[in-house]
């Protein structure tokens, strides 16, 4: 199924139960972000939520809309996300026709694709367009765009469909920049350095040109999805959005700029960006799970604000996962695989786990025929597009479910090499990434998992040194390091037992010394694998762990092995350590406003 319009969706969801609508008056300060926090994190989810009663605006607030692996089928019109990327592969696998019944064969698909790309339609028919504001009765204060941390500059629209061209108009850009609001008529625009927004904006920079840009707020799921999907430079996410839906894309000349923009949009800003012009924007609590830092951004000037009668908000949260990004995230690992094949054949599958939150972590299964071919897999997806910003790559050998995350922790520590199978490399990092001692870059870890095979030198087996970690282990930590606040033994694997410790790091270098001390004291041979967390850190909460792991580690500053045990610090790091970045905060809601939602939660989810 597909959808004309968001508002079509929303009927959709509301028919299979997959919409709370909420009375309940609510902020868009804080509350919202509160209310959807608890409900992404419950299982499977949670459900869509329609806030139809929103302080200081007439509009509804939906978010949460593709938050599940349920709605995020629904959205993009299929029973299984596989069924998408099985159609990619199909295209892709085209042979040149050699004879006339070749042609023949091929026309059908050829036809099919020829109605992808999106069409102009006239503004009558375009119902974002039902409702025009131009000059001073531009007001974004009528929109009840969210805080969504107390830490946040201001208000944000997170999911902002952001339109743009390139400096000679021959190639539009269509992705996802969160805007701060500055005041009614002007936000930021926070595209990141190494994204085709930026790329667009320098051109325009160099030439000294007034930048047009247009944002649409609320599209049909399929064109919300193409703006957030990494396509290669050069092709339209409009074409994606109508290969997805089987339709092409409406769209419909703006009122004020040269730009056209989703025709059943809920919402449109239309505007300017000056190159001349730069404003400090953040901070911001991001899909990391902390706080990216503040800096100097564009500034967008809105022109016109057009929209439909009686127009829905969509919006979104980021922060700790899981969040409704999550399973965006995962439909894109789903329907591009077939497009990393094109090449790198020999991948099998891959998976991003949830706490990596997407470029911190990739898992992939290979078809493996030679020596080391894990390793060019690795460095070869570390210079492939978005994949260059993976911190962490594991490789497993083709009979692997790498959607398994558990067997894949049991291969690791049961199976692996320490001093041979880990590499390290150095390389550009995503501009979220603040482990690493500068901005932008740093290093990056390869653990080929796979099996060793002829040319290969073979694994050291991996000999239990003692038995099993004595029960009362986590006190005899606790009395020999008086810096450790609690500790935890986890036992998965046979062959090396982890212990998680939570470290009161009061001083630089703490973390480092702790773990050389450790490994090298006779009492803990036992333990094979040590983890060292900051102090708060449940150490009993794996997703929490796993989360802290991807996000603090900068690979080749903070692991040690020796004979076959390893130790990594993943605490907060100093600049007296040789750090230069500003170390962030972990986004946590304030006490006041959990204490407000705790008492409207009931009514709200009427339950």
């Amino acid at each position: 199924m597909t959808y004309k319009s968001l508002k079509e969706f929303i009927t959709r969801l509301e028919s299979e139960g997959e919409l709370v609508r909420i009375t309940e008056p609510v902020s868009p300060i804080l509350e919202i972000a509160e209310i959807t926090d608890r409900v992404s994190k419950s299982p499977e989810g949670g459900k869509a939520l329609l806030f139809e009663n929103v302080e200081g605006s007439a509009m509804p607030v939906l978010i949460n809309a593709f938050g599940s692996w349920r709605r995020i089928r629904m959205a993009l019109g299929v029973s299984s996300l596989e069924n998408i990327a099985r159609e990619i592969e199909r295209y892709l696998k085209i042979a040149p026709p050699a004879t006339l019944i070749d042609k023949a064969k091929l026309l059908p698909m050829l036809l099919q694709a020829a109605k992808f790309p999106p069409k102009i339609v006239p503004a009558k028919q375009a119902s974002c367009q039902e409702v025009v504001i131009t000059g001073d009765q531009v007001d974004l204060d009528r929109i009840p765009i969210l805080q969504c941390w107390p830490n946040d500059a201001g208000r944000f629209i997170t999911y902002p469909i952001v339109i743009n061209r390139s400096l000679d108009q021959s190639i539009r850009n269509v992705g996802l920049y969160r805007m701060q609001v500055f005041d009614k008529q002007t936000t930021a625009m926070h595209w990141h350095i190494h994204k085709d927004g930026a790329h667009f904006f320098h051109e325009y920079q160099k030439a000294n040109k007034r930048m047009e840009v247009a944002v649409a707020l609320g599209a049909d799921p399929a064109t919300c999805y193409a703006a957030s999907a990494p396509l290669p430079y050069g092709i339209d996410e409009f074409l994606l959005a109508g290969f997805i839906r089987k339709k092409p894309v409406p769209l419909v000349k703006c009122k004020t700029i040269d730009l056209e923009v989703p025709a059943h949009a809920e919402i449109v800003l239309e505007g300017y960006i000056d190159p001349a012009e730069m404003w400090l924007e953040g901070p911001f609590g991001d899909h990391t799970g902390y706080y990216s830092q503040d800096g100097d951004y564009p500034v967008f000037h809105v022109t016109a604000i057009t929209h439909r009668k009686n127009p829905v908000y969509l919006t979104t949260i980021v922060g700790i996962p899981p969040q409704e990004d999550f399973y965006l995230g995962k439909a894109t690992e789903r329907i591009f695989l077939p497009l990393l094949r094109t090449q790198l054949p020999e991948i099998v599958d891959m998976n991003m786990p949830l706490e990596g939150v997407f470029h911190n972590c990739v898992i992939v299964s290979i078809e493996k025929r030679y020596p080391m071919q894990a390793r060019r897999i690795m460095t070869t997806l570390w210079g492939m597009g978005q994949m260059s910003f993976v911190k962490t790559i594991i490789a497993v050998d083709a009979d692997v479910d790498v959607q398994n995350e558990a067997e894949i922790l049991k291969l690791l520590l049961n199976e692996v090499d320490l001093e041979q199978d880990l590499f390290f490399s150095e390389g550009i990092l995503d501009v979220l990434n603040h482990a690493s001692d500068q901005a932008l870059y740093g290093s990056k870890l390869g653990i080929d998992a796979t099996r060793k095979i002829d040319g290969e030198p073979p694994r050291k087996i991996l000999q239990n040194k003692t038995q099993p970690p004595d029960s009362g282990i986590t006190e005899q930590i606790k009395e020999k390091f008086s810096e450790v606040n609690i500790s935890h033994v986890i036992s998965v694997s046979q062959r090396r037992p982890i212990v998680l410790v939570a470290l009161n790091k009061t001083g630089p270098g703490q973390g480092t010394k702790f773990i050389r001390n450790f490994l090298n004291d006779e009492v803990f041979q036992s333990i094979a694998v040590l983890l060292v967390l900051e102090a708060h850190v449940d150490l009993k909460n794996t997703s929490q762990v796993l989360w802290k792991l991807f996000n603090n580690l900068d690979p080749k500053r903070d692991i040690q092995i020796a004979d076959q045990r390893i130790g990594i610090d993943v605490t907060r790091k100093m600049a007296e350590e040789g750090y230069q970045q500003n170390w962030p905060d972990e986004i946590i809601m304030s006490d006041e406003i959990i204490q407000k939602v705790d008492k409207k939660w009931h009514p709200i989810l009427n339950v």
